[in-house]
């Protein structure tokens, strides 16, 4: 079994990864700042094994002593600015918690001799691409801090892999809902927050026409992939989508929500600066270099979300 590092464990897509791991029977380091993630996230991955420190990647000794102590055989790094709209409202701390920060992490690694990073990027990378399905070669031209962050990051780990001999997988996340999402924050995905307010039978905004289409994907689909990158044997430097491969409105998204929660109709408000049109991507890449392939349909995977938070509410 292999000995993983991960950045960003207590968050969303973080504590999925670490429960996956730990499930499977590698060993785990988490570290997190808990400026975004919760501990209640790690709470079964604490009773199963999960070695966690608290801390920023951006406190360089600590988190250089975390990475020797661990002997890892990869790091998972998500940890990082994780919103388009706060990037914008903050490019400075955007460029710290993204760019900076992989920069730090992959530092260490070097360092330490650590010979895998996995990579949580971003479809925002392409911008807002006519280009449908995008592929992992289709001009990137990012239109958010957010996106050129990941972006940087990404040259930055792939210049890491070619003058060190590291193996980097760029992981170009799409839309990633699940449990765990914190439907609090102003930040969060757009299916937490729908949830949250149909479950509770309150009004929901949507920014622009409704018409605008996402690939949403799983996030028990996402950890998967974290997984098999960080673990696989002889897997090659490379760039892939996570993603599903499919295309759906704000609009359905919603009728299939308000199905399982009878709500009032949504309003509508002005599109937010930054927010791309269209999203889905291919991901053809991700199977040949992974064997990775979502095992969800969008419809089932909202309609048991939001039975959950239903029952939540009624307990």
């Amino acid at each position: 079994m292999a000995r993983i590092l991960v950045t960003g464990a207590a968050g969303f897509i973080g504590s999925h990864t670490v429960d996956q791991l730990l499930a499977v029977g590698h060993q785990v380091w988490g570290v997190d700042n808990f400026r975004t993630g919760r501990r209640e996230n790690l709470k079964s991955a604490l009773a199963g094994g999960l070695k966690f420190t608290e801390l920023d990647v951006l406190d360089v000794a600590r988190f250089d002593r975390v990475v020797r102590k661990s002997r890892a055989d990869a790091i998972i790094h998500l940890a990082a600015l994780v919103s388009v709209v706060e990037s914008i409202g903050n490019p400075e701390l955007n460029f710290r918690l993204n760019v900076e920060a992989t920069h730090r992490m992959a530092e260490a690694a070097r360092r330490h001799g650590i010979r895998r990073l996995v990579f949580a990027s971003s479809a925002a990378v392409y911008g807002d691409s006519k280009a449908l399905p995008l592929l992992e070669t289709a001009a990137v031209s990012p239109i958010s801090p957010y996106g050129s962050a990941k972006l940087a990051s990404e040259q930055l780990l792939l210049s890491y892999a070619a003058a060190f001999g590291l193996t980097v997988r760029i992981q170009r996340y799409f839309n990633v809902f699940g449990p765990r999402q914190d439907p609090s924050s102003p930040y969060s995905g757009v299916v937490s927050i729908f949830i949250q307010r149909l479950a509770r039978r309150l009004p929901i905004t949507i920014f622009g026409d409704g018409l605008q289409t996402r690939d949403f994907i799983p996030v028990a689909d996402v950890a998967r992939a974290n997984v098999i990158a960080a673990t696989k044997a002889r897997v090659a430097t490379g760039v892939a989508n996570i993603c599903t491969g499919r295309r759906t409105s704000l609009r359905t998204l919603v009728r299939i929500l308000r199905r399982q929660l009878p709500a009032p109709a949504p309003r509508f408000a002005v599109a937010r600066p930054g927010d791309i049109r269209h999203s889905a991507g291919s991901s053809r890449a991700a199977q040949r270099a992974l064997g990775f392939k979502s095992r969800s349909e969008i419809g089932p995977s909202l309609r048991a979300l939001a039975a959950a938070e239903a029952a939540t509410i009624e307990a």
